[in-house]
């Protein structure tokens, strides 16, 4: 990939746009329910989302991931169907997502610059929105609109980032964790399999040897186009026993104490409402629970909350090529004035995610 030309802003090059579907059928009419307490949920409830970005230092031989990314996203989309499925809305005012095998948005991208440049820019963080894609959901026809985005991003040095952005409301930040950790098992498993079993890989020659020829351009654009929509907010990590929480009872209080310690330790001015949503104990069998404009006034917030980290998600160790990310950036995009606090089941305990806007 050649340099950018002097003075001009580097691009990014979106190579290839693909689906990654699950290679098993899922049995119909399964759904996942999102309960809202005091519907509609506003449009903006849906864009908001995670977003992790993983880095790797590779060779140039690390691009031919991208050839069986979308493989062994199809086998581990088996274990988590929700990812591939479409939200749609209810008769009462609550949401649901139907696995529906739709699938998942991938892509290939081209970063016009090294890993270690990107690394060191002060301005990361907004310009990661280019590595990890999204497409606002439609309130209007959301069963079309993909809730989960990965973007397999190549540097010119030959580094390269997996970056992944997924609506709330599909997934929490652990229930996302365990979907790439899985994908990632998965991924190296096929790998070694497929040199084991010499299974023939002819389709792919040209690509090796030609890749220009199989992939074509689609659009470019300056990395310094990507929203800031990553630094607008910031999020700080809690974690609170149950009996502390009150037997799992009052999540209202448990997050409006949370929003106020995060307030006091930012040094920011504290949101008067928030927006709160449950994670299931069981994904498989439980509801996501969404309340919205919570106020945060007048709850009695007398929680014991100790520090977390994105770390204890163990993106960390997410291995790929043999070797563990140099770095992992992992935030939460929420716009608007309002708080947005994220309550995660977590062993005897809760993990809470709490954003506030800037």
């Amino acid at each position: 990939m050649a340099a950018a030309a002097a003075g001009a802003k580097p691009q990014v090059h979106i190579e290839s746009v693909q689906t990654g579907l699950p290679t098993r059928v899922v049995e119909p009419d399964r759904t996942r329910l999102i309960a809202v307490s005091a519907p509609p949920l506003p449009e903006a409830a849906l864009q908001r989302r995670l977003r992790a970005v993983l880095y790797y230092r590779a060779d140039e031989a690390a691009w031919e991931e991208g050839i069986w990314v979308k493989e062994s996203l199809g086998e581990a989309l088996c274990f988590f169907p929700e990812m591939a499925g479409r939200l749609r809305r209810r008769a009462d005012g609550s949401w649901e997502v139907k696995l529906n095998d739709a699938g998942v948005r991938f892509q290939q991208a081209t970063v016009e610059a090294s890993l270690e440049e990107f690394l060191a820019d002060k301005d990361r963080v907004r310009k990661e929105a280019a590595l990890a894609p999204w497409v606002d959901v439609s309130a209007e026809d959301p069963d079309m609109c993909s809730l989960l985005f990965m973007q397999l991003n190549r540097f010119q040095d030959g580094g390269y980032a997996v970056g992944v952005s997924c609506t709330a409301l599909l997934a929490d930040p652990r229930a996302l964790a365990r979907f790439l950790l899985e994908w990632a098992r998965i991924h190296a498993e096929m790998k070694e399999k497929n040199k084991t079993l010499l299974r023939p890989m002819m389709q792919y020659m040209a690509y090796f040897q030609r890749p220009e020829l199989c992939c074509r351009r689609i659009r470019s654009f300056p990395i310094d186009s990507a929203a800031a929509d990553g630094v607008r907010v910031r999020t700080v990590l809690f974690r609170t026993s149950a009996a502390v929480a009150g037997g799992g009872g009052d999540l209202r209080a448990l997050a409006a104490a949370c929003m106020a310690r995060a307030t006091e330790e930012l040094g920011a001015d504290m949101a008067s409402r928030f927006t709160l949503v449950v994670a299931p104990a069981d994904p498989a069998r439980g509801a996501t629970t969404v309340e919205t404009s919570v106020a945060a006034d007048g709850i009695k917030t007398g929680h014991k909350l100790e520090a977390a980290d994105w770390s204890e998600l163990g993106l960390e160790e997410l291995t790929l090529r043999g070797v563990k990310p140099v770095h992992v950036s992992c935030r939460i995009v929420a716009g608007g004035e309002e708080g947005f606090v994220v309550v995660m089941p977590d062993g005897d305990g809760f993990l809470v995610t709490t954003t506030i806007p800037n």
